[in-house]
């Protein structure tokens, strides 16, 4: 079975999900407004760069999750899919999404997001899997800390092979060979050089260049 792995934020919908949940916390008050936005606008530059600290990123937008109930933040996370994430669906995404399904193929989405913000999002595309940046959770309750490998740049490469390895336990015969990845980020430059089918969708700036001079596709969906 082919494998067609899909970055999310800026490529399957319409913006960054990551960075609009800190702003729909700040417009919510689930969080200090001046602090919070001026924060998270920083990190989301660095990232754009590929610059960003990963671990400081996580320590601070993981911490709000630690004062709420999981009823709580679900109620927040379903009103967060219906203002922010709703309107930044692409059809042009889910068509593609569904031209891979029609040829057989397994769909994977691969982010550096915390699956607290995503998973939701991927049910939503209907997606088969999703590998995420994980954040602990004990006693039903997020601790505000990372679990395990986060899955940004060179670690989402290190997520896919594990990912590979455990589900060929269960049968799955999934591997990287013809498989494709769409990323809109110089951040996913390190798994895109791995597979057979990179493809760049609406790409940032050094991405753009990369994929041009690598020769590889480079498609919008917007």
């Amino acid at each position: 079975m082919r494998l067609a792995i899909f970055d999310l934020d800026n490529t399957l919908i319409g913006g960054d999900s990551d960075h609009g949940w800190g702003e729909f916390m700040v417009t919510e008050g689930l969080v200090d407004a001046e602090y919070y936005r001026r924060t998270n606008d920083q990190f989301y530059a660095d990232y754009e760069r590929g610059e960003m600290d990963l671990h400081a990123y996580l320590k601070f937008s993981l911490e709000p999750l630690t004062h709420y109930s999981m009823a709580e933040l679900k109620r927040h996370h379903d009103k967060f899919m219906q203002t922010v994430i709703e309107p930044m669906r692409l059809p042009k995404a889910e068509a593609l999404l569904q031209q891979h399904r029609d040829q057989g193929d397994y769909l994977l989405v691969i982010t550096s997001t915390n699956g607290f913000i995503t998973k939701p999002i991927a049910a939503s595309l209907r997606v088969d899997h999703i590998l995420a940046t994980d954040a602990e959770i004990i006693d039903n309750r997020y601790t505000g800390n990372l679990q395990g490998t986060p899955c940004y740049q060179d670690g989402k490469i290190t997520r896919l092979h594990d990912w590979l390895q455990e589900s060929a336990q269960y049968g799955f015969e999934g591997d990287l060979k013809d498989c494709y990845f769409y990323s809109d980020s110089i951040n996913d430059l390190p798994l895109l050089a791995e597979v057979d089918n990179p493809v760049a969708v609406d790409p940032d700036d050094a991405l753009r260049q990369e994929a041009e001079t690598r020769g590889w596709q480079i498609m919008s969906l917007r």
